[in-house]
């Protein structure tokens, strides 16, 4: 296992995005997030209404807060993204909450580069998501592998029915690293 992260609080369900060199201010924790990044869209799907959306922003450093502690995850050097996924009812718009994520990222020759858990993340500028700091070895040609637990909560009839079973999608994407400023 590689990074620190994977020993990191293995029971946390909250994560906000934090950030170096954010202005600070004593009255609230708020004031040192960073300020909006580009985001960019990286492959989209949809599974018995529930709208699966990958998105790519700047790797930043977040926070796991297990219910008592708080772990800083900063990005690595290697670090080119900061992989979301959004789960969405595809007819309201509404976040998916209490499901888990797991990615999978291979090259076109079918290399897997990452494999890991995705944090469910809260952040004032990306919304509720599923994320990870990811690190791609250039720009080129990948293949998304999601593995989406169904969510584990009380529900209300309308969803009753689907999400029940463990659902996988593969996507491909084109990355190319944004340019450096």
């Amino acid at each position: 296992m590689s990074r620190a992260r994977r020993g990191l609080a293995v029971g946390g369900c909250l994560l906000a995005v934090g950030g170096a060199g954010a202005a600070a201010s004593a009255a609230s924790p708020l004031s040192s997030l960073p300020a909006p990044v580009p985001i960019q869209t990286l492959a989209i799907a949809t599974w018995q209404g529930m709208e699966i959306l990958a998105q790519a922003a700047t790797p930043l450093p977040f926070l796991v807060f297990n219910g008592t502690t708080e772990t800083v995850v900063e990005p690595t050097k290697q670090d080119s993204m900061h992989l979301m996924v959004m789960l969405s009812d595809q007819h309201t718009g509404t976040a998916i909450p209490y499901a888990s994520v797991w990615a999978t990222i291979r090259t076109a020759s079918g290399k897997v580069i990452y494999d890991e858990r995705q944090w469910p993340m809260i952040a004032r500028y990306m919304g509720p998501h599923y994320g990870n700091d990811v690190a791609l070895p250039g720009a080129g040609r990948y293949s998304l592998t999601l593995l989406i637990s169904p969510p584990v909560a009380a529900r209300e009839m309308e969803y009753a029915h689907v999400w029940l079973t463990p659902h996988r999608v593969t996507l491909t994407f084109n990355w190319k690293p944004p340019k450096s400023i």
